[in-house]
């Protein structure tokens, strides 16, 4: 029992990243059918930057809880314009391509961002500053951290903040407008190319948060870490829906759960012969299963004409 709850726990903190970064991927799908392969590499680039901002303040006398919020901030900032640059120079000169283009184009983002990060910072694996004291509470023979709290209640909030956004401002009506018919929603006086760019904006923001998360919860950044999350993320996006913002949220909770269950009990049911290191597997396995019988998701795929 105590083990579940534990990986319970330990699931519930990863899956409030995963919902995080697969929201990028829904937000920006559910606008113009575009899968960003470049988002986790967004999300790399927070991290990053967020590393370099804290390290260059660590010695300044501040205060570590304000490092580390403009660490976060300066992040955002940055993956906001990376995303606005994405999508204005990439995507959008394709925007009436063949599907197949601006998803090769996605993937040759990736893969250029990763290189651009690995000439700045490097090979090698870098420490993210510890800049919370990291307090441990026991419940019921589980324990957990006050990082842990964190990154759920600050996910939780962003989530309920988005939900807003979307839901009631005349700019998330413009989003749910330009995802049901762009050529509709144009007729009706909205700016296709400001939606579609703040999609990518939003989406960007949230992955910063995201990246900052992960720094702060593993205490380690590379250039290589937004491949696996991205995958990760874009798994989650469709076990709930790609394209649904309920699903994704549902989908990344539900995935970081099933993976650190994974991770907990997969040494007993194999005779120890699988370790927990091998947890990636259970989220690949859910995206097989997924595609195979609901390749809608659990909450289905908001449609509309996007032609």
């Amino acid at each position: 029992m105590d083990t579940l709850l534990q990986q319970l726990i330990n699931g519930l903190t990863l899956g409030a990243v995963y919902a995080l970064v697969a929201l990028g991927y829904t937000m920006v799908y559910g606008i113009i059918g575009l899968i960003n392969f470049a988002h986790g590499e967004v999300v790399m680039i927070g991290t990053m930057v967020a590393f370099t901002v804290i390290v260059s303040l660590a010695g300044s006398g501040m205060p570590p809880l304000l490092i580390l919020g403009i660490g976060l901030l300066v992040a955002v900032v940055a993956c906001m314009v990376l995303g606005w640059g994405l999508e204005r120079v990439a995507y959008r000169p394709l925007r009436h391509a063949p599907r197949l283009t601006p998803l090769i184009t996605a993937i040759g983002m990736s893969i250029v961002l990763q290189n651009i990060a690995m000439i700045i910072w490097g090979r090698n694996y870098i420490t993210f500053p510890p800049m919370i004291d990291k307090q441990i509470y026991e419940f019921a023979g589980a324990s957990f951290t006050n990082v842990q709290v964190a990154i759920v209640v600050l996910a939780a909030l962003v989530m309920i903040g988005l939900t807003y956004l979307v839901q009631r401002t005349r700019m998330g009506m413009a989003m749910r407008a330009t995802a049901q018919n762009q050529h509709v929603a144009l007729l009706m006086g909205v700016d296709i190319d400001r939606v579609i760019a703040m999609a990518f904006i939003i989406g960007s923001a949230l992955g910063a948060l995201a990246g900052c998360m992960v720094g702060s919860y593993y205490e380690i950044a590379h250039y290589q870490m937004g491949f696996m999350l991205g995958l990760k993320a874009f798994t989650a996006a469709v076990l709930g829906g790609i394209g649904n913002m309920a699903g994704a949220m549902a989908g990344g909770l539900l995935l970081g759960i099933i993976e650190a269950l994974g991770a907990g009990y997969i040494g007993d049911l194999t005779g120890n012969f699988l370790g927990s290191h091998y947890q990636d597997i259970f989220a690949f396995m859910v995206l097989i299963v997924v595609l195979m019988f609901r390749p809608s998701g659990l909450f289905g795929e908001r449609t509309g004409d996007r032609a």
